[in-house]
């Protein structure tokens, strides 16, 4: 018998150890998923191409992980549950000797970490640079998700973990900035921490939510504008790492860059005063902070400085254009 195709080869020594019973041995032209009874199905989709999303030189492990949770980090923000994922690689034909080894290994490691696996997707080569495409499938409960619609002026704007890190950790991989001893700012940029297990905490006590990936300030205003209403944020309530924080005190100039960099991949969400946040979270392990208040008004984002007045922000956010 004929040997396989060079592309299939390729599947099956790479991907096929990644597939679940429901993508049929990766043999098929599609999956065959039954979703959990009585729950919704979740997707989203999100791409990375290098040089735009991460850096040439990342190690293979953390592009493949990065790929994973960007993704699950929508399904976080809606309160779901993951499910599988199907993706598309486009990679060049002269991919350093065991890079697609190296992603996939990192691929592996995440989905023993979430609990779930590939249903499938496609693989094509290109003259470059490496594309990469990741559709993510999760659940949740009918009429539960989180949407981005719903803030209401007076109530909190909440936000978990730390800001920032991602949008210093890239500069730190540049150059630009010094590496901090622990390396916490560029593993950050590396791997963000899809924020599942809080996002489901907050199903039916939240009243809108998203996840940060284009910049606090910026995201801040999508959850303004699809609410019809203003949002000011104090900046010196945003919570920041130690390793950020010592970047900013010796270079206030920073600030801007934390607060409107992107790349943090956190939960950002809208909830009303004396709904036990802090409490609901507390199960979960993931901090969370109020950083200040939707208003009546114009669907914009007013930043106050430590001192109330308004600060500036040279960096607008993430553009995907």
């Amino acid at each position: 018998m004929a040997a396989p195709p060079a592309e299939f080869a390729l599947i099956a020594r790479h991907f096929l150890p990644l597939a679940g019973p429901e993508a049929l041995g990766l043999a098929d032209d599609a999956a065959l998923l039954d979703p959990p009874l009585g729950r919704q199905l979740v997707l989203a989709a999100d791409a990375m191409v290098a040089g735009v999303h991460f850096l040439p030189g990342d190690p293979p492990e953390t592009i493949g992980r990065k790929l994973l949770r960007v993704n699950l980090s929508d399904l976080a923000a809606m309160g779901a549950t993951p499910l599988g994922y199907l993706m598309t690689t486009a990679l060049p034909r002269d991919l350093p000797p065991g890079w697609l080894a190296g992603f996939v290994a990192g691929l592996a490691e995440d989905q023993r970490q979430f609990g779930l696996s590939v249903l499938g997707g496609d693989t094509v080569s290109t003259p470059g640079p490496i594309s990469l495409s990741l559709t993510i499938l999760g659940t949740v409960a009918p009429g539960a998700a989180l949407r981005r619609a719903g803030a209401r002026p007076g109530d909190e704007i909440w936000v978990s973990g730390t800001i920032g890190d991602g949008a210093l950790g890239l500069r730190v991989l540049q150059g630009h900035l010094p590496a901090d001893a622990e390396g916490h700012l560029a593993r950050r940029y590396r791997l963000p921490e899809p924020r599942l297990a809080l996002g489901a905490a907050l199903a039916g006590h939240a009243r809108a939510a998203m996840d940060v990936s284009d910049g606090l300030v910026q995201d801040c205003g999508h959850l303004c504008r699809a609410a019809g209403c203003g949002a000011v944020i104090q900046a010196d309530a945003v919570p920041l790492s130690p390793a950020a924080r010592a970047l900013v005190m010796a270079d206030p100039a920073l600030l801007p860059l934390a607060l409107a960099g992107g790349d943090d991949y956190e939960l950002l969400f809208a909830a009303p005063p004396g709904a036990g946040i802090a409490a609901l979270a507390a199960p979960t392990g993931i901090p969370v902070t109020r950083i200040g208040q939707f208003t009546e008004g114009p669907a914009e984002v007013l930043v106050q400085g430590p001192e109330g007045a308004p600060m500036a922000l040279p960096v607008g956010g993430w553009s995907h254009f």
